[in-house]
Protein backbone atom coordinates (compact mmCIF):
# COMPACT_ATOMS: atom_id res chain seq x y z
CA UNK A 1 0.00 0.00 0.00
CA UNK A 2 1.83 3.51 -0.99
CA UNK A 3 2.53 5.36 2.51
CA UNK A 4 -0.51 6.27 4.46
CA UNK A 5 -1.73 9.78 5.08
CA UNK A 6 -4.17 9.04 7.72
CA UNK A 7 -4.18 6.56 10.41
CA UNK A 8 -6.57 5.31 12.66
CA UNK A 9 -5.71 3.52 16.54
CA UNK A 10 -7.58 1.53 18.25
CA UNK A 11 -10.20 4.16 18.26
CA UNK A 12 -13.28 3.96 20.21
CA UNK A 13 -16.63 6.76 20.61
CA UNK A 14 -19.48 5.77 23.22
CA UNK A 15 -22.35 8.26 23.27
CA UNK A 16 -24.09 8.40 26.67
CA UNK A 17 -23.87 6.02 29.59
CA UNK A 18 -22.81 8.79 31.95
CA UNK A 19 -20.39 7.10 34.70
CA UNK A 20 -20.79 3.30 33.17
CA UNK A 21 -19.21 4.78 29.96
CA UNK A 22 -15.48 3.66 31.17
CA UNK A 23 -17.05 0.08 31.48
CA UNK A 24 -18.75 0.10 28.35
CA UNK A 25 -15.33 0.96 26.69
CA UNK A 26 -13.22 -2.00 28.82
CA UNK A 27 -15.96 -4.14 27.66
CA UNK A 28 -15.54 -3.47 24.04
CA UNK A 29 -11.65 -3.89 24.39
CA UNK A 30 -12.52 -7.13 26.30
CA UNK A 31 -14.19 -8.25 22.96
CA UNK A 32 -18.12 -7.81 23.96
CA UNK A 33 -20.31 -7.31 20.76
CA UNK A 34 -21.62 -3.43 20.61
CA UNK A 35 -25.07 -5.54 20.74
CA UNK A 36 -24.27 -6.38 24.54
CA UNK A 37 -22.69 -3.26 25.43
CA UNK A 38 -25.72 -1.26 24.20
CA UNK A 39 -28.27 -3.25 26.35
CA UNK A 40 -26.06 -3.88 29.64
CA UNK A 41 -24.42 -0.14 29.65
CA UNK A 42 -27.67 1.86 28.74
CA UNK A 43 -25.11 4.03 26.02
CA UNK A 44 -24.19 4.23 22.21
CA UNK A 45 -21.52 2.58 20.54
CA UNK A 46 -20.70 4.48 17.49
CA UNK A 47 -16.84 3.02 16.72
CA UNK A 48 -15.85 0.08 19.04
CA UNK A 49 -11.87 0.04 18.29
CA UNK A 50 -11.15 1.09 14.37
CA UNK A 51 -7.63 0.58 13.32
CA UNK A 52 -6.88 1.59 9.53
CA UNK A 53 -4.59 2.99 7.11
CA UNK A 54 -5.76 5.08 4.25
CA UNK A 55 -3.06 5.15 1.90
CA UNK A 56 -2.02 9.32 0.16
CA UNK A 57 -3.21 10.29 -3.05
CA UNK A 58 -6.08 7.51 -3.45
CA UNK A 59 -9.93 7.19 -2.98
CA UNK A 60 -10.24 5.61 -0.14
CA UNK A 61 -13.93 4.32 0.50
CA UNK A 62 -15.68 3.71 3.79
CA UNK A 63 -18.64 1.47 3.52
CA UNK A 64 -20.79 -0.38 5.68
CA UNK A 65 -24.16 -0.85 6.62
CA UNK A 66 -26.36 1.72 8.48
CA UNK A 67 -25.22 2.06 11.83
CA UNK A 68 -21.74 0.40 11.10
CA UNK A 69 -20.31 3.55 12.22
CA UNK A 70 -18.69 5.02 8.35
CA UNK A 71 -20.48 8.61 8.94
CA UNK A 72 -19.02 8.48 13.40
CA UNK A 73 -15.79 7.33 11.96
CA UNK A 74 -15.08 10.28 8.64
CA UNK A 75 -16.33 13.30 11.03
CA UNK A 76 -13.56 11.72 13.73
CA UNK A 77 -10.82 12.82 11.06
CA UNK A 78 -11.27 16.48 11.59
CA UNK A 79 -12.53 15.97 15.05
CA UNK A 80 -16.17 17.04 14.26
CA UNK A 81 -16.25 14.03 16.72
CA UNK A 82 -14.24 13.62 19.50
CA UNK A 83 -13.15 10.06 20.28
CA UNK A 84 -13.61 8.18 24.43
CA UNK A 85 -10.16 6.56 23.33
CA UNK A 86 -7.39 6.32 20.47
CA UNK A 87 -5.29 8.19 18.60
CA UNK A 88 -5.84 9.87 14.92
CA UNK A 89 -2.50 10.93 12.77
CA UNK A 90 -2.52 12.92 9.90
CA UNK A 91 0.86 13.14 8.88
CA UNK A 92 2.15 11.47 11.46
CA UNK A 93 0.75 13.46 14.13
CA UNK A 94 -1.84 12.75 16.22
CA UNK A 95 -4.54 15.59 15.86
CA UNK A 96 -5.97 14.75 18.99
CA UNK A 97 -3.27 16.67 20.37
CA UNK A 98 -4.40 19.70 18.38
CA UNK A 99 -5.06 22.88 20.40
CA UNK A 100 -7.92 25.34 19.22
CA UNK A 101 -5.43 27.20 16.88
CA UNK A 102 -4.08 24.03 15.72
CA UNK A 103 -7.45 22.78 14.84
CA UNK A 104 -7.94 25.53 12.95
CA UNK A 105 -5.09 25.32 10.79
CA UNK A 106 -6.36 21.80 9.70
CA UNK A 107 -10.00 22.12 8.89
CA UNK A 108 -8.90 25.87 6.78
CA UNK A 109 -5.11 24.22 5.04
CA UNK A 110 -5.28 20.03 5.79
CA UNK A 111 -8.81 18.40 5.75
CA UNK A 112 -11.71 20.19 3.88
CA UNK A 113 -14.82 17.85 3.59
CA UNK A 114 -17.99 17.23 1.32
CA UNK A 115 -21.50 16.77 3.51
CA UNK A 116 -24.69 14.72 2.14
CA UNK A 117 -27.17 17.16 2.92
CA UNK A 118 -25.42 19.64 0.77
CA UNK A 119 -24.40 22.27 3.56
CA UNK A 120 -24.76 25.41 1.46
CA UNK A 121 -25.91 28.67 2.61
CA UNK A 122 -28.72 29.90 0.90
CA UNK A 123 -28.36 33.37 2.07
CA UNK A 124 -25.28 33.33 -0.08
CA UNK A 125 -25.09 32.90 -4.05
CA UNK A 126 -23.00 30.06 -5.75
CA UNK A 127 -19.35 32.04 -5.94
CA UNK A 128 -19.85 32.98 -2.53
CA UNK A 129 -20.88 29.63 -1.76
CA UNK A 130 -17.55 28.08 -3.17
CA UNK A 131 -15.34 31.42 -1.86
CA UNK A 132 -16.75 31.20 1.97
CA UNK A 133 -13.96 28.62 3.33
CA UNK A 134 -11.34 30.88 1.78
CA UNK A 135 -12.67 34.08 2.65
CA UNK A 136 -13.10 32.26 6.10
CA UNK A 137 -9.14 30.79 6.27
CA UNK A 138 -7.97 34.83 5.33
CA UNK A 139 -7.89 34.40 1.63
CA UNK A 140 -8.61 38.36 0.28
CA UNK A 141 -11.41 38.75 -1.95
CA UNK A 142 -10.22 38.62 -5.57
CA UNK A 143 -8.30 35.78 -4.59
CA UNK A 144 -11.04 33.54 -3.33
CA UNK A 145 -13.65 35.09 -5.97
CA UNK A 146 -10.68 33.88 -8.78
CA UNK A 147 -10.11 30.16 -6.86
CA UNK A 148 -13.94 29.97 -6.68
CA UNK A 149 -14.95 30.71 -10.78
CA UNK A 150 -12.06 28.25 -11.69
CA UNK A 151 -13.65 25.61 -9.60
CA UNK A 152 -17.42 25.99 -10.93
CA UNK A 153 -15.72 25.84 -14.89
CA UNK A 154 -14.16 22.85 -13.45
CA UNK A 155 -17.13 21.17 -11.87
CA UNK A 156 -19.11 21.88 -15.07
CA UNK A 157 -21.32 25.13 -13.76
CA UNK A 158 -19.75 28.36 -15.55
CA UNK A 159 -23.03 30.53 -15.83
CA UNK A 160 -24.20 29.78 -12.86
CA UNK A 161 -21.69 31.98 -10.48
CA UNK A 162 -24.69 34.00 -9.12
CA UNK A 163 -27.73 32.09 -8.98
CA UNK A 164 -28.67 30.86 -5.58
CA UNK A 165 -28.88 27.04 -3.79
CA UNK A 166 -32.65 26.85 -4.15
CA UNK A 167 -32.36 27.66 -8.23
CA UNK A 168 -30.51 25.09 -8.45
CA UNK A 169 -30.62 21.02 -8.90
CA UNK A 170 -29.85 18.68 -5.89
CA UNK A 171 -26.84 17.41 -8.53
CA UNK A 172 -25.60 20.95 -8.93
CA UNK A 173 -25.67 22.18 -5.54
CA UNK A 174 -23.55 18.71 -4.88
CA UNK A 175 -21.19 20.00 -8.09
CA UNK A 176 -21.27 23.76 -5.36
CA UNK A 177 -20.20 21.34 -2.32
CA UNK A 178 -17.89 19.80 -4.06
CA UNK A 179 -15.98 23.07 -6.21
CA UNK A 180 -15.79 24.55 -2.00
CA UNK A 181 -14.06 21.99 -0.91
CA UNK A 182 -11.52 21.54 -3.65
CA UNK A 183 -11.48 24.84 -4.02
CA UNK A 184 -9.78 24.97 -0.42
CA UNK A 185 -6.70 23.00 -1.84
CA UNK A 186 -6.89 20.95 0.78
CA UNK A 187 -4.31 17.66 1.31
CA UNK A 188 -7.38 15.41 2.73
CA UNK A 189 -11.42 15.73 0.92
CA UNK A 190 -13.56 13.91 3.49
CA UNK A 191 -16.86 13.15 1.53
CA UNK A 192 -19.74 11.64 3.79
CA UNK A 193 -22.54 9.68 1.23
CA UNK A 194 -21.84 12.65 -1.23
CA UNK A 195 -24.32 11.32 -3.67
CA UNK A 196 -26.69 8.98 -2.58
CA UNK A 197 -29.54 11.38 -2.48
CA UNK A 198 -29.58 11.84 -6.09
CA UNK A 199 -31.09 10.11 -8.82
CA UNK A 200 -28.96 7.17 -10.30
CA UNK A 201 -27.71 8.64 -13.50
CA UNK A 202 -26.72 12.20 -11.70
CA UNK A 203 -24.95 9.76 -9.83
CA UNK A 204 -23.04 8.40 -12.23
CA UNK A 205 -21.80 11.61 -13.67
CA UNK A 206 -20.90 12.69 -10.64
CA UNK A 207 -18.86 9.76 -10.03
CA UNK A 208 -17.39 10.19 -13.16
CA UNK A 209 -16.67 13.87 -12.64
CA UNK A 210 -14.84 12.98 -9.55
CA UNK A 211 -12.79 10.02 -10.85
CA UNK A 212 -11.54 12.75 -13.75
CA UNK A 213 -10.51 15.38 -10.76
CA UNK A 214 -8.71 13.17 -9.16
CA UNK A 215 -6.59 11.85 -11.95
CA UNK A 216 -5.02 15.51 -12.35
CA UNK A 217 -5.30 16.00 -8.38
CA UNK A 218 -4.31 13.22 -6.91
CA UNK A 219 -5.78 14.06 -3.47
CA UNK A 220 -6.21 12.13 -0.27
CA UNK A 221 -9.77 11.51 -0.90
CA UNK A 222 -12.18 9.36 2.40
CA UNK A 223 -15.45 8.67 0.63
CA UNK A 224 -18.00 7.27 2.74
CA UNK A 225 -20.93 5.06 0.86
CA UNK A 226 -23.09 2.48 2.03
CA UNK A 227 -23.30 1.35 -1.85
CA UNK A 228 -20.65 -1.42 -2.55
CA UNK A 229 -20.77 -0.85 -6.36
CA UNK A 230 -20.27 2.71 -5.78
CA UNK A 231 -17.03 1.41 -3.46
CA UNK A 232 -15.95 -0.86 -5.88
CA UNK A 233 -15.89 1.68 -9.12
CA UNK A 234 -14.39 4.70 -7.43
CA UNK A 235 -11.96 3.39 -4.53
CA UNK A 236 -8.68 2.01 -4.37
CA UNK A 237 -8.79 1.45 -0.81
CA UNK A 238 -11.63 0.39 0.60
CA UNK A 239 -12.74 -0.22 4.41
CA UNK A 240 -15.79 -2.15 5.88
CA UNK A 241 -17.39 -1.51 8.79
CA UNK A 242 -19.35 -4.05 10.71
CA UNK A 243 -20.96 -2.83 14.46
CA UNK A 244 -18.65 -0.29 14.65
CA UNK A 245 -15.16 -2.42 14.01
CA UNK A 246 -12.95 -3.22 10.50
CA UNK A 247 -14.63 -6.37 9.30
CA UNK A 248 -12.04 -5.93 6.21
CA UNK A 249 -9.82 -3.18 4.77
CA UNK A 250 -7.77 -3.80 1.04
CA UNK A 251 -7.97 -2.91 -2.22
CA UNK A 252 -11.10 -3.54 -4.42
CA UNK A 253 -9.80 -7.27 -5.71
CA UNK A 254 -8.80 -7.86 -2.33
CA UNK A 255 -12.52 -7.28 -0.99
CA UNK A 256 -14.36 -8.61 -4.48
CA UNK A 257 -11.56 -12.28 -4.84
CA UNK A 258 -10.76 -12.64 -1.27
CA UNK A 259 -13.56 -11.73 0.98
CA UNK A 260 -12.17 -12.16 4.49
CA UNK A 261 -15.87 -13.48 6.42
CA UNK A 262 -19.52 -14.57 5.01
CA UNK A 263 -20.41 -10.86 6.21
CA UNK A 264 -18.05 -9.27 3.38
CA UNK A 265 -19.02 -12.31 1.07
CA UNK A 266 -22.83 -11.31 0.94
CA UNK A 267 -22.41 -7.86 0.40
CA UNK A 268 -20.14 -9.37 -2.79
CA UNK A 269 -23.69 -11.46 -3.38
CA UNK A 270 -25.48 -8.42 -3.15
CA UNK A 271 -24.17 -6.20 -5.52
CA UNK A 272 -26.31 -4.49 -8.22
CA UNK A 273 -27.42 -6.00 -11.48
CA UNK A 274 -25.56 -3.36 -13.29
CA UNK A 275 -22.34 -3.56 -11.68
CA UNK A 276 -19.32 -5.60 -13.86
CA UNK A 277 -15.97 -5.54 -13.03
CA UNK A 278 -13.28 -3.21 -14.27
CA UNK A 279 -11.47 -3.46 -17.29
CA UNK A 280 -7.83 -4.83 -17.16
CA UNK A 281 -5.34 -3.11 -15.83
CA UNK A 282 -8.09 -0.53 -14.21
CA UNK A 283 -7.12 -0.32 -10.44
CA UNK A 284 -3.62 0.06 -11.25
CA UNK A 285 -4.49 3.19 -13.19
CA UNK A 286 -6.62 4.59 -11.16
Amino acid sequence: MAEAAIEVREVYKVFGGGARQPRALAMLRAGAAKQEVQARMGCHVGLAGVDMALPAGRISCIMGLSGSGKSTLVRHLNRLIEPSAGKILIGGRDILRLDAAGLRQLRRHIVSMVFQGFGLMPHLDVLENVAFGLRARGDGAGRAQHAAQDWLERVGLQGYARSYPDELSGGMRQRVGLARALAMDSEIVLMDEPFSALDPLIRRDLQEQLQGLQRSLRKTIVFVTHDIDEALGLGQHIVILRDGRVEQAGTPDDIRDRPASPFVAEFMRARGPGWSPPAPGADAER
